[in-house]
């Protein structure tokens, strides 16, 4: 099962593509990820923000499907819905996405099942500075700084997990030793 999000920042002037999204009043690019239950980014796609969600998603699960070809459960928010986003995976192959909508009688914040896995992703690569604001000039270099920084959360959950065991591992020497 992959959780799938976009995320739109803004861009620096230096050039390279970019959009603008009407909704948001943003010049820049959008990141599309697809994160599995653990947090673990397992396929990511940039491209300019004008290019809506339901067409990002397309090619983020024809990269889930090189990378990962048995998996095939995909779960979005609202933007991901409509047949042209149905139409587009059936030509992928064999395809089931589940939109998780919010209530209509929610008021204010609500978390929402499984959806905010891949809020929690974009929170945690926002604390990485590079990627508050897209600087890159390529989309590439983009792609590579989104993986740079997962891989670097990544390994530094890794060690604070490693220095936890030595911890729990250190026996306190007492008068018998």
């Amino acid at each position: 099962m992959g959780i799938i999000d976009s995320q739109s920042v803004k861009t620096s002037e230096n050039g390279g593509p970019r959009g603008y999204d009407a909704g948001k009043k943003i010049k820049g690019r959008k990141r599309h990820i697809a994160t599995d239950t653990l947090n673990h980014v397992v396929a990511a796609v940039v491209h300019p923000v004008d290019v809506q969600d339901c067409d990002g998603a397309p090619l983020e699960a024809a990269r889930i499907r090189s990378l990962f070809p048995w998996l095939r459960h995909l779960i979005g928010d609202g933007g991901y819905a409509g047949e042209k986003l149905r139409a587009a995976l059936a030509e992928l192959g064999r395809w089931m996405i589940e939109i998780v909508k919010r209530s209509d009688r929610a008021e204010g914040f609500a978390v929402l099942a499984k959806r905010w896995i891949a809020e929690r992703s974009f929170a945690w690569l926002g604390r990485c500075r590079r990627l508050t604001r897209d600087v890159e000039a390529t989309i590439s270099s983009s792609h590579a700084w989104l993986m740079i920084a997962h891989i670097r959360r990544v390994l530094q959950k890794n060690q604070s997990n490693h220095f936890l065991i030595q911890a729990l591992r250190f026996r306190h020497p007492t008068a018998a030793d």
